[in-house]
């Protein structure tokens, strides 16, 4: 079973979300730890945002109310099989501080799917909520075409 990181940029909007989606479905999917972090988040803990727990919320998904947001460290190389970002900045921001030893898989979140019309989760942070919802539509969608774990390499090579 896989350990599964979801990277963003300050870990309030995107991460958290894909993180309580796929936890909802985690053992279905063969995933063994679902957590979330930024590459650039505060070093004090903040909830995610109101628009990002209510657009879960009103999906039926919820983050524990003791969760807070916090910055990627280089132990999380070591603990999480695979570590997906959002964008593809975030995904450089993981490259930069990936320690040399480190065989966690890095990937995009959106890798593989094909119909969406992109590879990035955008940010809905400066936005309204009606962007949270369609990021929350595309997270329910890579949840839906979530590869199999025998296939978890394919879709994410080392990089």
């Amino acid at each position: 079973m896989t350990s599964l990181l979801l990277v963003c940029a300050a870990n309030l909007c995107r991460s958290p979300m894909a993180e309580a989606v796929l936890q909802a479905r985690a053992a279905a999917l063969g995933l063994r730890v679902v957590a979330s972090a930024g590459v650039w988040a505060s070093p004090r803990g903040q909830a995610a945002d109101k628009r990002a727990q209510q657009v879960l919320s009103q999906r039926g998904y919820g983050l524990d109310r003791r969760w807070r947001s916090r910055r990627v460290c280089t132990d999380d190389f070591d603990q999480h099989d695979l570590m997906l970002a959002m964008d593809h900045d975030v995904l450089r921001g993981l490259q930069a501080i990936r320690p040399a030893r480190s065989s966690a898989r890095l990937g995009l979140f959106l890798h593989g799917m094909t119909g969406l019309g992109r590879d990035e989760v955008p940010d809905p942070y400066y936005g309204t909520v009606e962007g949270f919802q369609r990021v929350l539509d595309l997270i329910e969608a890579r949840v839906q075409a979530w590869p199999d774990t025998t296939a978890l390499e394919r879709y994410f090579p080392v990089r």
